[in-house]
């Protein structure tokens, strides 16, 4: 018995224990110190949206026959030796023993497989694939012009007005962007941005001309839509309220009482204003972060985005250190899913279910090509995942000859929702008791 005590003691020490580490910034490292935290698997095993963990499986498997897809567009005639594949076989989380072709044959829509005469096997794809691809290009073309708008956006949120080119690219099937989106797309539009190189010929995205109708967020935009509004203001400090979603199935949510609707009604700085001037942790900084994302969202193909690509940004758009926190903080804004080895976040008030409320075509292209693809959909509960969950059985997730459905996986239910941030008490509210206050604000 003292020895249990012992170890709860020395564990509570632990997580409340602080570090020393270094962060670099423009004048070089400066320390700080951070409190240790729980993994985010354990703050939000409590808060999954099961409709949204279906979106997940779906961008799973969509992404890996994004993979091959462009693997395959280019080659010259569009077709490469399966054993050629064996290279990729962590992009598209296949590990050993098991087969390319095993894999490629369980998408017999999509691909399809030959043997030379000298027993070689191929890869090419089907005419429905073929399709697809002619498809895809018009409606990337189609899409260009909005994405260079949103590219432009992105830059004029930035401290400097300019991001490295890398770390865009990480967004670019996210923003609907081409192949060749570094090396001819970003000259397409040279009085929007344009390509320089820093003094260690590292290559930055670089604004290069502000428009003034862009610096308006998207939540803007459709408030100005709604007829009780007559005016916006327009000196970079915004009090508009974010549209919370929280699902059905949680019955209770801790934490928030009246600290929803203090947040709401709070004015916060605009993401195209200059925020150099906020103080790291203050209240206005973390409402500022949240309307960052929200916009940056907003800019994306499906309303989702992986998380380490929007850490990437921390310093450019003036983000916190401890980003996941504030995602799952903000639940009804935001919802966090763990699935594999790269988490997601969604912005939930875009999903009606699994669902985007709004579909652009490249949106309806993706749910053609998931039509070619096999799904499974394994009747098994969201647990918490370690990282090498993704690869226990991606490869068992398509097979052939069935279409897209079932797959609402059974979920374990959830009545309630542990919201343990420390910043925050533990008070109760029911959830119509937050969409009632939310609503009232809304209309006062």
């Amino acid at each position: 018995m003292l020895l249990t005590r012992m170890l709860k003691s020395m564990k509570n020490h632990l997580n409340a224990a602080t570090i020393l580490y270094s962060v670099p910034t423009r004048s070089g490292y400066q320390s700080r110190w951070m409190t240790t935290s729980k993994r985010v698997q354990d703050r939000s095993k409590n808060k999954r949206i099961h409709d949204l963990e279906v979106a997940t499986e779906k961008w799973k498997i969509t992404s890996k026959i994004f993979f091959l897809l462009e693997i395959l567009k280019q080659e010259p005639e569009m077709v490469i030796p399966v054993r050629s594949l064996n290279q990729y076989r962590r992009q598209i989380n296949l590990p050993k023993p098991h087969r390319i072709s095993d894999f490629l044959r369980k998408t017999p829509k999509l691909f399809e497989l030959y043997k030379d005469h000298n027993g070689v096997l191929w890869c090419g794809l089907t005419r429905k694939g073929e399709d697809l691809i002619v498809e895809e290009e018009r409606v990337i073309n189609n899409h260009a012009d909005k994405a260079a708008e949103h590219v432009t956006r992105f830059l004029m949120m930035s401290v400097d007005k300019r991001l490295p080119l890398e770390k865009i690219a990480h967004f670019r099937r996210d923003f609907g962007l081409p192949m060749d989106f570094r090396t001819n797309w970003v000259h397409n539009y040279p009085h929007n941005f344009r390509v320089v190189k820093s003094l260690d010929e590292v290559e930055f995205l670089e604004l290069v001309n502000w428009n003034p109708n862009w610096a308006i967020t998207e939540l803007e935009k459709k408030v100005k839509a709604l007829p009780e509004i007559t005016e916006i203001p327009t000196s970079g400090m915004l009090s508009l309220p974010f549209p919370l979603n929280f699902p059905a199935n949680y019955k209770r949510i801790s934490s928030y009482g009246q600290k929803i609707q203090l947040f709401q009604q709070r004015p916060y700085l605009s993401p195209y204003a200059d925020a150099k001037g906020l103080k790291a942790g203050s209240l206005e900084f973390d409402k500022r972060a949240v309307a960052v994302m929200h916009e940056l969202l907003s800019f994306t193909i499906e309303k989702r985005l992986v998380t380490d690509h929007l850490t990437h940004f921390r310093w450019e758009l003036v983000m916190p250190q401890k980003l996941m926190r504030l995602l799952l903080k903000h639940c009804g804004i935001f919802y966090v899913s763990e699935r594999g080895k790269r988490f997601s976040v969604f912005l939930t008030e875009a999903y009606k279910g699994s669902e985007l409320i709004e579909k652009c075509p490249l949106v309806l292209w993706r749910e053609k090509l998931l039509s070619l693809v096999g799904y499974r959909g394994r009747k098994k509960k969201f647990e918490t995942f370690s990282d090498e969950s993704d690869v226990e059985d991606d490869y068992g997730l398509i097979q052939s000859d069935s279409e897209v459905v079932n797959l609402h996986m059974e979920l374990e239910q959830q009545d309630t929702m542990d919201y343990e941030d420390p910043v925050l008490d533990h008070s109760e509210m029911d959830v119509g008791e937050i969409t009632c206050a939310y609503q009232n604000h809304k209309s006062s």
